[in-house]
């Protein structure tokens, strides 16, 4: 079982239209809205993968009982805990060029709160084969939650896969995560380096096993300790590109769960996160393109494997 947390859940609502036009009224061609959160985002993936998977984090008010009600639907399994506050609410306006993103903050979590959730974490991570966190750190939660999180499922022998920016990244690297997923502005913004495999070192520096970056539609980046490679979709695809970094996760849990040599890891991971940008919605993604890509996908290695435990130079 992979279990995914999502601290910060949300009700996503997508509103589509031709093209937005500032400072004018915009009539919107159609909406919709289902449970969200880059954890869950995740989850949807993999079940529709066939894989076993939990969901848990943190979930309020009337817009959690959405999100609640939408997972009981879709049949994830729902090990949320309730807190006071109230869910928050993203935004995707997607139009024929783009996507505009509106992004709530969350619910205000107190230490209580945060009290019951690690004890919660604690029974369903010792049961988990991986653990994917994912997403921002809610109102109220210390910067290094991600690392307490890391910490804990390595006690019980379970790896970590991290997808998260800023001081929740850079404040859960000395946990020790089996794997940390940024994309390419988060990369950079993390470690002030241009050069997405120089910034991936010192990511693998600071304490992280494995780093893969999204590069967008020049592929994916993976610098671990059996060495780094860069991997390519044959031909560009447009659509919404909205979830397609968690559907990257959800092939690189697989991967990490399964043992799969690196390689395999990222070729899954470009073509599933290729194969989301043809899906309406996050957590979706096209199976047909997925197994067509996943062939076509190519896989460069930029230098030597390095022995066990060696860090990229």
């Amino acid at each position: 079982m992979i279990l995914t947390v999502t601290l910060n859940t949300a009700l996503d609502i997508t509103c589509r239209l031709p093209e937005i036009r500032p400072h004018r009224s915009n009539r919107l061609h159609g909406v919709t809205q289902q449970a969200g959160g880059k954890g869950v985002n995740v989850s949807r993936v993999l079940a529709a993968m066939g894989r076993a998977t939990v969901v848990t984090g943190l979930a309020g008010g009337t817009t959690g009982q959405a999100v609640r009600a939408d997972l009981a639907e879709c049949g994830l399994r729902d090990e949320l805990v309730d807190v006071a506050g109230e869910t928050r609410r993203t935004m995707a306006v997607v139009d024929d060029r783009d996507v505009t993103m509106l992004l709530e903050p969350g619910p205000v979590i107190s230490g209580p709160e945060w009290h019951t959730f690690l004890e919660h974490y604690e029974r369903l991570s010792a049961r988990a084969s991986v653990v994917v966190l994912s997403g921002s750190l809610p109102p109220g939660l210390p910067d290094d939650s991600y690392g307490t999180l890391i910490d804990r499922a390595r006690a019980h022998g379970v790896p970590a896969v991290l997808d998260a920016d800023g001081p929740a990244l850079l404040n859960a690297l000395p946990a020790g995560p089996a794997l940390v997923k940024p994309n390419a502005s988060e990369l950079t913004e993390a470690t002030g380096i241009q050069d997405p495999l120089g910034a991936a070192q010192k990511l693998r520096a600071a304490g992280a096993a494995a780093v893969v970056a999204s590069l967008g539609p020049d592929g994916m980046l993976a610098c671990t300790d059996a060495g780094n490679w860069r991997a390519r979709p044959s031909t560009g695809l447009t659509g919404n590109p909205t979830g397609a970094g968690d559907s990257a996760v959800a092939a690189l849990a697989l991967g990490l769960a399964a043992g799969r040599p690196w390689p395999e890891r990222l070729r899954h991971a470009t073509a599933l996160s290729a194969a989301t940008v043809l899906a309406p919605r996050a957590g979706r993604f096209d199976a047909d393109a997925y197994d067509r890509l996943l062939d076509s996908v190519r896989v460069d290695v930029l230098d030597p494997p390095h022995p066990q435990g060696e860090p990229c130079p």
